[in-house]
């Protein structure tokens, strides 16, 4: 607000705006920590993490962004939209490069690119998970799964390009082969499982959802290594939405619906830190790829940036 005393009048002028409705997802771009990419109703947004401040807006009017994700080679940022379909942004222009029509029967909901960037994984609200072939020209679909019976929630590609998981609604976790396009392993447990990610040497998998565990799963066998308490189990208190993983594999981050955010230390299992701050259900978090910072957003439209903080043992004390 500016005060120009010659006249006694204040006038406002708008500086900044951010979210005024659910985050739905958020991302990094690989191995680069300077700015991280939101999406919700109507908007995908970049945003520069030194600064707080907005470097992008895409606009698509009436539609709601459920997932986001850049390309491994820097040059899109893709989206799955309400609408059923992919979109795919220049991530300094904001132009739209392509469009995918019908990728889903409903909503998209879970979306991942492999490390060459030549494949898509999309996972939808009616349970498919679909591969498509990303060229210079055009955009096919290579493979159609129809194993979930419920919302898939969350798909993360090992980094070799062999593997990815997806985890759904329906109560299980499956591990694919990305080479045959085939189910390899079933996760399963009492849960809807909301998110799934591989610890860095990609030994083993770690899953979180509405049950308010953390589980730890053998990558290789499907076989659960180890059940943690990821919320308190008061009455009332929601699920767990969002998990993530340092890149040195150290530290579990997690956030849920009761709006804190949770650091763990992968081996032990103990809970180090919480950051207590987000008014709504945490919906996505995660760990900047040099290890210095944690996102978090939430379903009130808030955007958090902490301090990311080493676990210590007591060996280390």
């Amino acid at each position: 607000v500016t005060y120009e005393p010659g006249t006694g009048k204040l006038t406002p002028e708008l500086i900044q705006t951010a979210h005024s409705s659910q985050i739905n997802d958020l991302c990094f771009p690989a191995d680069y920590s300077e700015v991280f990419a939101t999406c919700g109703v109507g908007y995908i947004r970049v945003w520069h993490l030194a600064s707080c401040r907005e470097l992008l807006r895409i606009s698509v009017p009436n539609l709601e962004a459920h997932c986001v994700a850049f390309t491994t080679d820097g040059k899109a940022i893709v989206s799955g939209w309400s609408d059923g379909k992919i979109r795919a942004f220049g991530p300094q222009s904001g132009k739209l490069l392509y469009t995918i029509n019908d990728a889903h029967l409903k909503a998209v909901t879970a979306i991942a690119c492999t490390s060459d960037s030549t494949k898509l994984i999309s996972g939808g609200e009616e349970g498919q998970v679909r591969v498509w072939r990303i060229g210079p020209q055009s955009q096919s679909l290579e493979a159609s799964m129809k194993d979930h019976r419920g919302m898939v929630n969350c798909i993360r590609i090992k980094s070799n390009d062999e593997e990815f998981v997806s985890a759904s609604s329906d109560g299980c976790c499956i591990i694919w082969d990305l080479r045959t396009n085939k189910r390899r392993i079933n996760l399963f447990a009492n849960t809807f499982f909301k998110s799934v990610v591989y610890h860095p040497d990609e030994s083993q998998l770690v899953t979180t959802g509405t049950d308010r565990k953390i589980t730890y799963w053998d990558a290789y066998d499907g076989q659960a290594i180890r059940i943690i308490d990821g919320a308190e189990s008061a009455p009332g208190s929601d699920d767990i939405n969002t998990l993530a993983v340092d890149p040195e594999g150290e530290a579990i981050v997690s956030g849920g619906g009761d709006k804190l955010v949770r650091l763990w230390g992968y081996d032990e299992g103990h809970c180090y830190f919480v950051g207590v701050g987000h008014s709504g259900a945490v919906k996505r978090v995660a760990v900047t790829p040099d290890k210095t910072k944690i996102v978090s957003v939430g379903a009130e439209g808030g955007i958090f940036i902490w301090d990311f903080a080493q676990p210590r043992t007591l060996a280390d004390l």
